[in-house]
């Protein structure tokens, strides 16, 4: 395996019915991390604060969406919006020394930005897959993108990636 992971943020049950539109885009893009040997990891977030009916671990809601391929068994769990704050993400990624990310997902102006700004914070090469996530509020998805790149990231849309082969 390459010391690389594509990462899909969020794509749970309780999330926004706005990732339909990116479904299709996601798994071609885990299709592309298996066909060059890219670890695949999900991330799932539980929601633990009080009075919060949503992503509340153990119920559909925080489930994995069923039309997501699902290519291994690297499904880790966060409470907050930095996906780096899972330990046993940030394990895995020393275990297996990836040092570059290819992020997918959702919110991508909660979840998505924190994952994004702190690993380009802790100087890993981030690639955001900017037609692989998607937002409640899709107007703030330019601006997102415009962050993304401003904090070192790296915007490709998933057909340039796929062509760069």
């Amino acid at each position: 395996m390459q010391k690389k992971a594509l990462v899909v943020i969020d794509i749970q049950n309780d999330i926004t019915k706005n990732y339909k539109e990116i479904i299709g885009n996601v798994n071609r893009a885990i299709d592309w991390a298996v066909e060059n040997k890219i670890h695949v990891v999900y991330i799932r977030h539980y929601n633990l604060s009080e009075g919060t009916r949503t992503f509340k671990p153990n119920t559909r809601g925080s489930e994995l969406v069923s039309d997501m391929k699902m290519v291994s068994g690297n499904i880790f769990e966060k409470s907050k919006g930095n996906a780096l704050t899972s330990e046993t993400f940030a394990e895995f990624i020393k275990k297996n020394e990836i040092n570059e990310f290819y992020i997918t997902g959702a919110d991508a102006i909660a979840c998505v930005k924190s994952t994004v700004f702190n690993m380009c914070k802790e100087k890993y090469k981030v690639t955001v897959l900017s037609d692989c996530i998607t937002s409640y509020d899709k107007r703030k998805i330019d601006e997102m993108l415009q962050y993304y790149e401003k904090n070192g990231s790296i915007i490709l849309k998933l057909n340039d990636l796929l062509e760069a082969k």
